[in-house]
């Protein structure tokens, strides 16, 4: 494998910090450009990596085996501090297939993987993937995955980044309220990882296969939940936090009983809390 130097600050980082627009450094951090009349905030080269670090938490409980799983009922592996979802060739769902294009992300930032990582998931089951934990396969992938944490960070951020337009575009009579909410929590480094975090984590909820009973879990309805203009930037990710645990309280009450998503929710609404939590 071509090894690639990974520097301590990147500059596609600085490139990514903001969930909103392009950034121009600041003497201290970074800032939002101020050619929109959006909220700024500044995050840290230190934050950016204690968000990181807390996604890797939040979905790894922050360890290198946790960069490789395959979670019981499901039909794909979880893979990277931010489990990107991975198809076997057989298999196709209604979740957004994240992991191939964290691998073309990769790329695009001379970080080289394998061939094998450049097509659908090579184990067919999770009985397969289970097996094959201490593989050759497994163990490079874990060894690339632990070393790309800022990268996938990064990778977590643009996606973020582009939601805000995704979301208008399907909001309909919410639209001002997805958007206020959105800028509101955009303006403290809380908020900014909130929404980082749960993006990732349950998706912009614009996708219409991605709904029990018609209705989503992601962070659009979320950002619907939350009371307009409710919070002020300090408070925001409280109201975030608990509109996220009643949305996914409502997704398990609507889910299909086979599936007894009720067994996540604990863990889920622990996760919500870190939002209220100081970055």
């Amino acid at each position: 494998m071509k090894k690639t130097c990974l520097s301590p600050i990147a500059p596609a980082l600085l490139a990514l910090v903001t969930v909103l627009s392009s950034c121009t450094a600041g003497p201290t951090g970074l800032q939002m450009a101020p050619s929109n009349p959006q909220p700024s905030t500044r995050l840290t080269a230190a934050q950016v990596d204690r968000i990181g670090q807390r996604i890797w938490q939040n979905e790894c409980a922050g360890s290198v085996a946790g960069l490789t799983s395959w979670n019981t009922g499901e039909d794909f592996a979880s893979l990277g501090i931010g489990h990107f979802i991975w198809y076997p060739a057989s298999q196709r769902g209604p979740f957004d297939e994240s992991f191939p294009k964290l691998i073309h992300y990769f790329s695009q930032r001379g970080i080289a993987a394998p061939g094998w990582m450049r097509g659908p998931c090579p184990w067919p089951s999770r009985a397969a993937f289970l097996a094959d934990a201490r593989g050759p396969r497994q163990t490079e992938l874990r060894h690339l995955l632990s070393r790309t944490v800022r990268q996938q960070t990064e990778f977590i951020m643009q996606r973020s980044r582009a939601s805000l337009p995704k979301m208008l575009a399907t909001a309909g009579g919410t639209s001002g309220r997805v958007q206020q909410n959105f800028m509101t929590l955009s303006a403290s480094p809380e908020g900014t990882f909130a929404l980082i975090d749960y993006v990732n984590f349950k998706g912009e909820g614009i996708a219409a296969t991605e709904r029990y009973q018609g209705q989503g879990w992601g962070l659009l309805q979320v950002l619907q939940t939350m009371p307009p203009a409710a919070a002020d930037a300090r408070s925001a990710p409280t109201a975030f936090a608990d509109a996220a645990s009643a949305v996914l309280t409502r997704r398990v009450q609507n889910a299909p009983a086979a599936r007894n998503e009720g067994r996540w929710l604990p863990g889920w609404k622990n996760r919500c809390q870190t939002y209220k939590q100081p970055l």
